[in-house]
C-alpha cells in the first residue's frame, strides 16, 4: 500500500504489522512539530509561503500536562524528574521531539520543504495523484498513492472579520495568528475580540507584562471569569471611528491596538473540492466515519472507498493523546487490522456523531463528550491504557474560575 501523509504532526505509527506500508510524508516547514515550531516571522515565510506558526513568545500550556501525556511515554520518563503541570512550548516541544524518537521516527523519513499543491482522486482505480512543490529547488512532481492521511491540522488559516471603520483606526490590527510577542503592548491600551482560549491566555499575557487596559469584546457569551481590574468584558465590537472603539452595549473607549483572537479556518485548497472538509470547527465534524475516515455525505461531496482519512481536524479539549489514537487507528484501518462496518453503516454512525453537537453547550458537556470519543477509538484499537481525564479536566476548570490568574500554580 502506497501511504502519503500531508504534514508530520501525527507521524510515527506505521508499524510493521499487517499490509506493507511505503509511506511518503510530505511537510511544508523546515522542522517536524507543526503549530510547536516557533517563528518570529508572520505572514510569509522565506519561501513565500504562509507562516504556519500560531504561537508566541513566553506561552505556557493552558492546560495540564496530565491531560496532554502519552500513556506509554510520560514526562517522567521523559525528563528523568517530575516537572510542573502547565510546562512552557519549549519543554512541550522537547517532550514530542523525545516521543517521535521513541517510536523510530527519523528527520530523513520526511521530505521537509515540500508542500503539496494539488490532489486529484481517481474513482475508477482508487488512487490519490499528489503534486507537490518543492519549495527549495522550485521543482515540482506528481507522485501516486493507494491512500492518503491528511494531518496538516486547522490552527494556522485566520479568521478575520470585518468591523465598520476598522480602516480608519489609528493603532496597529492584527490576529492572535500573528501574535509574538507582548513586551510590544506594555502601557497599551488594547481590544482583544474573541471569547475562547486566544482570547483568554493573550489577554492574560498582556495584563502580566503590563499593558494599562485590556477589554475583551465577545460574540454571543462572556467567558465569565474572576478578572483583575484591568480586564473587563463587553459585547462585541460595532464600529471604529480613529482610535475610539464603539461596542454592542453601548461603551466606547480609546484604544492602541486591536488584536483579533476569532478563531481559524479549516484550509485545505489542495484538496478537491469534492473531498474537503468543510469549515466546521466543532467536536464531531460532517463527512466521516470516527471523526478520522471520509465518506463524503452531504450536498457536493463524493466518496473515496475508505481511502481518505482526516487527522485532527475537529475542536479539541484532549489533543496529543487523542491524535495519536487516531493515527493508531488510521494506520490500523489501511494495514487492515482494524476493519470497519460496511459505508451505510459508517454513514449512519457519522450523522448520529455529529448531530450530538447539538447537546455540546458548556465545556463540562465538551470534557465529557471528546472523553466518551477517545474511549471509544481506543475500544475500537483494542487499546488498554487509560485515556480518561475528565476529573483533571474538571478541576483545571474549577480551578480557571476560582482564580484565572492562579491556576497554572
Amino acid at each position: 500500500v502506497r501511504e502519503a501523509v500531508v504534514s508530520t504532526q501525527s507521524t510515527g505509527e506505521l508499524h510493521n504489522q499487517g499490509y506493507q506500508c511505503q509511506v511518503t510524508c510530505y511537510e511544508k516547514q523546515e522542522t517536524p512539530g507543526g503549530l510547536w515550531n516557533l517563528s518570529w516571522r508572520t505572514g510569509t515565510d522565506s519561501t513565500g509561503e504562509s507562516v504556519h506558526c500560531s504561537m508566541y513568545r513566553d506561552l505556557f500550556s493552558n492546560g495540564p500536562k496530565e491531560c496532554l501525556e502519552f500513556p506509554e511515554y510520560t514526562f517522567l520518563e521523559h525528563f528523568g524528574k517530575d516537572i510542573p503541570s502547565y510546562p512552557p512550548r519549549a519543554v512541550l516541544y522537547d517532550y514530542l521531539k523525545g516521543y517521535w524518537k521513541r517510536q523510530g521516527v527519523k528527520n530523513e523519513d520526511i521530505l521537509f520543504r515540500h508542500v503539496v499543491r494539488n490532489v486529484e482522486y481517481n474513482e475508477n482505480t482508487g488512487v490519490f495523484s499528489v503534486s507537490v512543490c518543492n519549495l527549495v529547488t522550485e521543482d515540482t512532481f506528481v507522485e501516486e498513492f493507494d491512500r492518503l492521511i491528511v494531518a496538516s491540522g486547522h490552527f494556522s488559516v485566520p479568521n478575520v472579520p470585518e468591523f465598520e471603520g476598522i480602516e480608519t483606526f489609528t493603532g496597529r490590527v492584527l490576529h492572535s495568528h500573528d501574535f509574538r510577542n507582548s513586551r510590544e503592548f506594555v502601557g497599551q491600551r488594547v481590544v482583544l475580540v474573541g471569547s475562547s482560549y486566544s482570547a483568554e491566555d493573550i489577554s492574560l499575557q498582556l495584563y502580566k507584562f503590563g499593558a494599562e487596559k485590556l477589554t475583551i469584546s465577545y460574540r454571543t457569551n462572556k467567558m465569565g471569569f474572576p478578572w483583575p481590574d484591568k480586564i473587563k468584558e463587553v459585547e462585541l465590537l460595532t464600529r471604529i471611528e480613529g482610535n475610539t472603539c464603539y461596542f454592542k452595549d453601548g461603551t466606547s473607549g480609546e484604544y492602541d491596538a486591536i488584536i483579533l483572537c476569532t478563531g481559524y479556518k479549516h484550509s485545505l485548497p489542495f484538496m478537491p473540492k469534492e473531498l474537503r472538509l468543510l469549515n466546521d470547527n466543532q467536536f464531531n465534524i460532517t463527512n466521516v466515519y470516527r471523526n478520522i475516515q471520509w465518506y463524503g455525505m452531504t450536498e457536493g461531496k463524493k466518496d473515496a472507498g475508505g481511502r481518505l482519512f482526516y487527522l485532527a481536524m475537529q475542536d479539541q479539549e484532549y489533543s496529543f493523546t487523542m491524535f495519536t489514537l487516531q493515527a493508531k487507528w488510521a494506520v490500523s484501518v489501511i494495514k487492515g487490522l482494524l476493519i470497519v462496518p460496511d459505508r451505510e453503516l459508517c454513514v449512519k454512525e457519522a450523522n448520529r456523531m455529529y448531530k450530538d453537537n447539538e447537546n455540546i453547550d458548556d465545556p463540562i458537556k465538551e470534557v465529557d463528550a471528546q472523553t466518551a470519543y477517545v474511549k471509544q477509538i481506543a475500544g475500537d484499537l483494542n487499546y488498554t491504557a487509560n485515556t480518561d481525564c475528565s476529573q483533571l479536566f474538571r478541576e483545571w476548570l474549577s480551578y480557571k474560575y476560582a482564580d484565572i490568574l492562579t491556576y497554572r500554580d
